[in-house]
């Protein structure tokens, strides 16, 4: 599915501006990925459930995450960007 449109939570701001500066080029290039195909297998990009059912989650590497929500119509917000500490 491609995404048309990639919205950034003020919180996913905060968090993006203190994330590791060598692994912000990684960032950018799995968010090319993305919209191209979110659901790409090179993301492992999953629905999460319980207190997060509704939120999706695509991967950095194998530490980092990104979370986001759909908005509808090719739209969706990236929510927080972490290690596994933010399914907290």
């Amino acid at each position: 599915m491609r995404v048309l449109k990639v919205y950034h939570s003020t919180h996913f701001k905060r968090a993006y501006k203190k994330f590791p500066e060598d692994l912000k080029p990684q960032v950018r290039g799995r968010e090319r990925w993305f919209r191209t195909d979110c659901f790409d297998p090179r993301l492992k990009t999953h629905k999460l459930s319980g207190k997060f059912d509704g939120f999706w989650t695509f991967s950095i590497t194998q530490k980092y995450r990104i979370l986001f929500v759909f908005e509808g119509e090719g739209a969706i917000t990236f929510l927080d960007i972490d290690d596994h500490d933010l399914y907290r």
